[in-house]
């Protein structure tokens, strides 16, 4: 599967944006679906994960509350949604995803993940 992301960009503190994440080449529905997130300087680390059909998610805790991931099967998508934006959450976010069935909290391990999209980046001006 190919990944796609996009919709990052500049927001200032308490501000909003919405990512997507568009996938191609394979069955999307039999991927669960991450977003992951890099600040320079520093590891890769888990955001958020949502299941095959929508209908679990998980998120780290510095998100929860604020972010929101969410998917549209029709449409080989998943998104993120970030409010109340904060300046430690600037980054490059990258979507990631993997067909294999592992027990759910392994979902929140980026190296769980077989498939990445190439990153967009968040700026969020204090």
């Amino acid at each position: 599967v190919q990944l796609q992301a996009s919709g990052g960009g500049l927001v200032q503190s308490g501000g909003s944006l919405r990512l997507s994440c568009a996938a191609s080449g394979r069955t999307f529905s039999d991927y669960v679906m991450g977003w992951f997130r890099q600040a320079p300087g520093k590891e890769r680390e888990f955001v958020a994960t949502i299941n095959r059909n929508g209908g679990s998610t998980a998120y780290a805790d510095s998100v929860k509350g604020r972010f929101t991931i969410s998917r549209d099967n029709t449409k080989n998508a998943v998104y993120l949604q970030m409010n109340s934006l904060k300046p430690e959450d600037a980054a490059v976010y990258y979507c990631a995803a993997d067909r294999r069935s592992f027990s759910w909290a392994t979902y929140a391990g980026r190296q769980t993940y077989s498939y990445w999209g190439q990153g967009t980046q968040v700026t969020v001006s204090s």
